[in-house]
């Protein structure tokens, strides 16, 4: 019976974080490529990657990010970062579950770390987790709409997005191109402590040269340009 179980939900979620069986980091280069150029890096992503006879998957998503604010004002500059989460929705395929994202700050680490490395947790949820997030006290800080190409390589994913602002009537119906680009990302989610996979990811990324150059990104640096 369910009232003889020991374990809480979060007393077992905690445990399989401890055994590092959860996909909790997330490995992650980031680049650009422009318009012109999109189906060069399209035809050879679907030449490398998996399933190259049926092609990858195309998406259509709405994104918001959530922050919350840390309560600890006398902490430490890190602990006062705050809180971010995303949650995302299929606007293609309106009968699939919403998604929560946890991001964690990102890690540049050293010069020798191949990739940017930042804690990442995905949980399936409904609609409504909008307003529960209000009610916790989150702010939304922007919201986006991306049209794009999904593709995998083992355990590794690929996108090609193109990110769209909502219009003011902040409908999904009606969008502006923010560039002339797509966004390309090359990620893994894997347990913590298994820190190979980074190099995995640089040699996938250094095949894609010279049509997109993958990187790390320093937001912070980015933040300190345009503040």
């Amino acid at each position: 019976m369910a009232n003889q179980n020991p374990f809480s939900a979060i007393e077992l979620f905690t445990s399989a974080l401890r055994s590092n069986i959860i996909p909790n980091q997330e490995y992650l280069l980031q680049g650009s490529v422009i318009d012109s150029s999109a189906e060069v890096l399209h035809n050879r992503l679907r030449g490398l990657c998996d399933a190259a006879e049926t092609g990858p998957e195309t998406f259509h998503d709405h994104e918001m990010c959530f922050s919350l604010k840390a309560s600890n004002p006398g902490g430490t500059p890190q602990q006062q970062q705050p809180f971010l989460l995303r949650v995302r929705r299929a606007l293609d395929h309106p009968e699939y579950p919403w998604q929560l994202r946890y991001l964690g700050q990102p890690e540049l680490g050293d010069k020798n770390q191949p990739t940017v490395l930042r804690s990442c947790i995905d949980i399936a949820c409904t609609p409504n987790v909008v307003e529960f997030l209000s009610e916790l006290g989150c702010r939304i800080e922007f919201e986006y709409v991306l049209k794009g190409y999904l593709f995998r390589k083992g355990r590794m994913k690929v996108t090609m997005s193109k990110i769209f602002r909502m219009g003011q009537a902040k409908s999904p119906d009606s969008l502006e191109s923010v560039t002339g680009s797509y966004l390309v990302e090359l990620s893994l989610l894997a347990p913590s402590g298994q820190d190979a996979v980074a190099d995995e990811i640089k040699v996938f990324a250094e095949q894609l040269r010279p049509l997109v150059h993958l990187e790390k990104i320093d937001y912070r640096r980015l933040q300190q340009t345009y503040t």
